[in-house]
Order: C-alpha cells, then structure tokens, then sequence
C-alpha cells in the first residue's frame, strides 16, 4: 500500500495574510457588536413648578421667597424683615374652594423682650387677611382661610408685614422680624 502527500506547499505570505485579515475581521466584528456607550448630557431644565407648601431651608423654594427673606440658618430657617412676600401654587381646588393659609415661625425672646409684642398682617393678592397680635415668645402657626374668588390662576403671591421689627445695629445689619420655617396653602 502506497501513501502519498502532496509536496505542494501554500506559500506563507497568504498564510499569513489570510491570517491577518481573518483577525482584523474578528476585531471589526466585535467592535461593532459593542453597545454604545450610554452619555448623560446634562441640560438646563426650566423652573420646577411652584409648590404649594415650602420649608424655609429647602433650597427649591428660594425662588419662591419674592422677598424679606434672608438666608437660611442652622438648616432649617430663615429670619424675616418686616415686609416679606412668597409666591404659592393653589391647591387644585382651591379655585372652588378657597384654601386655608399656614405661616410656621418663632417669635423669639429678645424680640418680645425688646418690643413687647408684634402684629402680624397678610394680603393675597392685595387683599388682607385679618392680622394676629403676638405678646409672648414661642412658636406660632398663622392660619387663616383664604377665599377661593384669590385663588384663581397658577400663582398666589401672599404679602406679609409685620407693625414693629428689630432695627439694624452694629452687630447685625439687618431688620430682624419673625423666625420662619414653613409657609404654605392647603386644601379646604
């Protein structure tokens, strides 16, 4: 029995060559099977919408302080000048119904022992609420109705003032009122 082999031999740069473009292949393949890469491209969004209720240390809700209000403090407050303004989304029916006014603050100490007592007014849409009059330091909610003939449209603007403030010294430029932590409308 006779075996042969064929003495015919490939030449070696197609080997070679063919070798070369069988992995170059591979690479291109698996290089377009990758998924992209996910980019995050961070956009200027408008205003969030106005909310109803703000906690005085929220960082959101400075836009919604119009006014009278200086920078938060210890994280959660904010003191007030005499004359402050904010502006609050109505509740969905308060068109309808009207919408009960909530003011958080403290009247602290050395107001009451400085001035004795404090009246506090407010005015939606430039329309008074009746005032409260304060005599004693401690923590206080302000809390009236609002009648649903202000409540229409997207905005509620709420005016307060205040009849008597701590006037600006020299270790504190500012005109000190009320100490406020939360401001807000809710549903009647």
């Amino acid at each position: 029995m006779t075996i042969s082999f064929s003495s015919r031999r490939r030449p070696v740069a197609s080997v070679s060559t063919g070798a070369a473009i069988l992995v170059l292949c591979l690479v291109l393949v698996s290089a377009g099977c990758k998924r992209p890469k996910r980019v995050t491209v961070e956009t200027v969004e408008e205003s969030p919408a106005l909310a109803s209720v703000i906690a005085m240390a929220d960082p959101h809700a400075a836009t919604q302080l119009l006014s009278g209000f200086y920078g938060v403090e210890q994280n959660s407050w904010r003191w007030t000048a005499g004359r402050f303004s904010v502006a609050l989304r109505p509740p969905r029916t308060a068109a309808a119904h009207g919408a009960l006014l909530q003011f958080k603050f403290t009247i602290p100490a050395i107001f009451i022992s400085k001035l004795k007592s404090v009246s506090l007014s407010a005015y939606v849409a430039g329309t008074a609420l009746a005032p409260e009059n304060y005599t004693h330091a401690g923590e206080y909610v302000y809390t009236r109705e609002v009648p649903a003939n202000l409540m229409g449209g997207d905005v509620a603007r709420i005016d307060f003032s205040l009849d008597k403030t701590i006037p600006p010294s020299a270790s504190d430029q500012r005109e000190l009122g009320l100490v406020a932590t939360m401001v807000g409308l809710q549903a009647k």
